[in-house]
């Protein structure tokens, strides 16, 4: 598969409730803010349907050994994905502030 090869971006429902949160929570003091990030965020993720290689790994699971996942940082959040096949799953969107570890624990905890 070539690097400019088009994929389908796919939100997971995770990813998809994620995001809202986030949208919600900055439109209680400022919901132009809001509208601002929620399109920045989107436009970004957007782009991985010509080249979802260009995420990096994410640290915190390859010390694990995992390699399967990416992240495209789009500060303050990590949108981390998964890439199979010709689809970009996008799987989470998290505050880069906070401890990845506790956060998929908690998504877990929630499955």
């Amino acid at each position: 598969m070539t690097e400019d090869a088009e994929y389908q971006v796919f939100w997971t429902k995770s990813a998809a409730s994620d995001l809202e949160k986030i949208v919600e929570y900055i439109a209680q003091s400022n919901p132009l803010t809001a509208k601002t990030i929620l399109a920045k965020l989107k436009k970004q993720v957007e782009t991985l349907n010509y080249s979802p290689q260009r995420g990096r790994h994410i640290p915190e699971l390859i010390e694990q050994g995992i390699s399967l996942y990416r992240e495209l940082v789009i500060s303050p959040w990590r949108v981390m994905y998964r890439i199979h096949k010709r689809t970009v799953y996008i799987l989470a969107i998290v505050d880069s502030r906070r401890n990845v570890e506790d956060i998929l624990l908690e998504k877990l905890i929630k499955i």
